[in-house]
């Protein structure tokens, strides 16, 4: 579903995007570039995250939602506006709204974390909650929008949000001119076309790579087609790049512009969260690290100087536990097991000792003694336990069974 205009479906232009980045003065910060060490070594060629994580409302989706609501007309700013997200664009809507004096309305969906719907409101916003899945959110806001006079603002398929977002691109040829490659996440796509459109009018030698999670992949079916493909059951826990559809606007700009399009799994997105947060010290949404986690994938692939673009850091502290907890895990330093033991006095004990002498430190036990599947003399053991990586793991499965424990998960 489209909901364009003819205005919303113009062409964008480096003058666009440059006006936009006037307009953006005192409103967006440039975010700092920090160097990554362990990523630069790792490519072989200096690598630089663009932390839009630490921008207003923590994400970019101020510049290009404050870019369209302050183009509207005198008598559409009257009418208010309108946006339906899960978070970061409600944010950015929201406080772009408050900053221009103009009513907004957001509709997010029932489920949507409470850190986000919180942070909604303290910026302005009216919040009505409704739906399940964002499709629903946006057809209520859509019907609103019709009823009202109030102005839908699209969170990617509009010229002037494409602009808006384009501004990051003009950062990063400021801050880092030597560039070679810039990565950026993909979900509607109006960041990486915005960026796309800014520095190939500039630097059109720049190598411009867009990432995609491998369950809501919607570009490269699209882009094979010609036309813009509706996914019909987008599946990762990035839910800033979760789009089932690519937009009408950014769709034409990629195809022309964006060099090539990547996906990565939901491993690869756990363990670069984890790696931005303890090596760069940098909070990031799982969205916000799918570049990194394209550079961990394949690393030898990237010209460098490189240019992965944070786009935002408004992680749900729930999910930021799970997300760590299976990057843990895909790195070899956790470890779940399920074995069975004799249920007698001093077993466990003596179980935990194994895991001692190993050097495997329990995080968590679970004692099943009731269970119809156990034998009379029979208890369950869950352990969850945090190892020091994928060789310490198998020592800890052989030191089990060599102490007769039967391993069954």
């Amino acid at each position: 579903m489209s909901y364009g205009t003819a205005d919303s479906l113009r062409p964008v232009t480096l003058d666009d995007v440059r006006g936009a980045q006037k307009m953006l003065s005192g409103v967006a910060r440039m975010t700092a570039m920090e160097g990554s060490r362990y990523l630069s070594q790792l490519v072989g060629a200096p690598v630089h995250l663009k932390c839009e994580n630490l921008q207003r409302t923590g994400s970019f989706k101020l510049r290009g939602a404050y870019v369209r609501i302050a183009g509207l007309l005198p008598e559409e700013r009257a009418a208010g506006v309108v946006a339906a997200s899960a978070g970061n664009h409600a944010q950015g809507v929201a406080l772009a709204s408050t900053l221009l004096g103009v009513r907004s309305t957001v509709f997010m969906p029932n489920g949507a974390p409470l850190p986000k719907i919180s942070a909604t409101r303290e910026y302005g916003a009216e919040v009505r909650l409704h739906g399940h899945v964002v499709d629903e959110t946006l057809a209520a806001a859509q019907e609103y929008a019709a009823r009202t006079g109030a102005v839908f603002i699209h969170p990617f398929d509009h010229a002037d949000v494409i602009a808006g977002q384009g501004t990051v691109g003009l950062e990063i040829l400021e801050q880092c001119p030597e560039v070679r490659t810039i990565v950026v996440g993909i979900g509607g796509g109006g960041l990486v076309a915005g960026i796309a459109v800014a520095v190939k009018a500039l630097r059109p030698d720049v190598r411009i790579v867009g990432v995609q999670a491998e369950g809501a992949a919607a570009y490269p079916p699209s882009l094979a087609a010609g036309r813009p493909v509706a996914l019909r059951s987008p599946v990762t826990m990035a839910d800033g790049i979760k789009v089932g559809r690519p937009g009408d606007v950014p769709f034409g700009i990629v195809g022309d512009l964006v060099d090539e399009v990547r996906t990565v799994s939901e491993d690869a997105l756990a363990t670069a969260l984890l790696l931005c947060l303890e090596r760069a010290k940098l909070v990031v949404e799982p969205a916000g690290a799918s570049p990194v986690a394209a550079l961990l994938s394949e690393p030898d692939t990237f010209e460098g100087p490189v240019v992965a673009v944070l786009s935002g850091g408004n992680v749900d502290p729930l999910l930021m536990q799970r997300v760590l907890r299976h990057g843990m895990s895909a790195q070899g330093r956790y470890l779940a097991v399920r074995l069975r033991l004799t249920d007698r006095p001093g077993a466990l004990a003596t179980l935990l000792g194994v895991l001692s002498v190993v050097d495997a430190n329990v995080l968590d036990v679970s004692h099943v003694r009731t269970d119809p599947r156990l034998g009379l003399t029979e208890a369950e053991v869950e352990l969850h336990l945090e190892t020091k990586g994928p060789v310490h793991c198998a020592d800890v499965g052989q030191a089990l069974r060599e102490a007769g424990y039967i391993v069954i998960g």
